[in-house]
């Protein structure tokens, strides 16, 4: 199991919460007509396929809220690798609960589990390269705390949480600002105004050798191609010899069959929208075992 950060239990609780209220509202009708309210059962949830598991706490906090006195056993845990058939959860207790619950635990563990696998599939495609797979703020609104620890659980490495939390200068922010000033004046201008962390994006060698004069904390290379990743990375070495360089995060275009050549180049960090916007739900089952 990978040491991992746990999400704060009042977080997994209120969220688990509304979705109950949205899937369950007033009760589960067909449940409540056809099964005996002292119905036993015995059930497991499984993967179909390959994944890295992420969701468990939520599964858990699903039936708990569901019925506190099932019996509810984790066999596989946050940042684990699972196969077909592998069993990551076991419950023995009320049926209603079981079959009440199911669909918001396996959305969960699903949903987060799917960006947990992705994640990892990009880690492992840029090995031996040093450089960390990043999120983005490409995330669901509201869910964000959740598919950004599913990141982590995948190997990846969380970028700014929102926008209070670095200074990002973007195309846009560049298009006003730089009508008056040049880009390394406005890295200057947000330094003098605050002690956080500095980044800017360039879309070019020469606007990079530009930047490099204000020593921003760190430069995006937005949608640059890998020979002008390779040069950013000698100007840059060049500029800063020593250790305190800006780190170079490359960004934009990057997907899983090209991801392997943009670490290659020597940058930092890259950034992949893709880690939390674009997933494929990962095949989860719960199978319930009559006693």
């Amino acid at each position: 199991m990978k040491n991992i950060n746990m999400l704060p239990v009042a977080d997994v609780r209120k969220l688990v919460k509304v979705a109950l209220e949205e899937d369950v509202g007033t009760g589960d009708i067909t449940t409540n007509l056809l099964i005996p309210e002292s119905h036993k059962s015995c059930a497991s949830i499984m993967s179909k396929e390959p994944s890295v598991v992420c969701g468990v706490d939520f599964v858990k906090e699903v039936f708990r809220q569901l019925d506190p006195k099932l019996t509810i056993t984790i066999r596989k845990h946050d940042g684990d690798l699972v196969v077909h058939g592998d069993v990551i959860i076991s419950l023995q207790g009320g049926t209603r609960a079981i079959l009440t619950g199911e669909r918001v635990a396996l959305n969960y563990l699903s949903y987060l589990s799917a960006i947990a696998t992705r994640t990892r599939d990009f880690c492992q495609a840029v090995k031996p390269y040093t450089a960390c797979i990043m999120d983005t703020r490409k995330t669901t609104p509201g869910s964000r705390i959740i598919e950004r620890y599913a990141v982590v659980c995948g190997g990846g490495v969380n970028h700014r949480f929102g926008l209070g939390h670095m200074v990002l200068i973007k195309d846009n922010h560049r298009a006003i600002c730089a009508k008056k000033s040049s880009l390394a004046d406005v890295v200057r201008l947000a330094h003098q105004k605050t002690s956080a962390k500095v980044e800017i994006e360039v879309d070019s060698l020469p606007e990079l050798q530009d930047v490099l004069d204000a020593s921003p904390e760190m430069i995006l290379l937005d949608n640059m191609s890998p020979q002008d990743l390779k040069k950013a990375v000698r100007l840059t070495k060049a500029r800063f010899p020593g250790k305190n360089r800006p780190l170079l995060e490359a960004s934009g275009g990057i997907n899983i069959h090209n991801v392997r050549m943009a670490a290659a180049t020597g940058v930092d960090r890259i950034s992949i929208g893709a880690l939390t916007h674009s997933r494929k739900a990962i095949d989860m089952t719960l199978e319930v075992i009559d006693e």
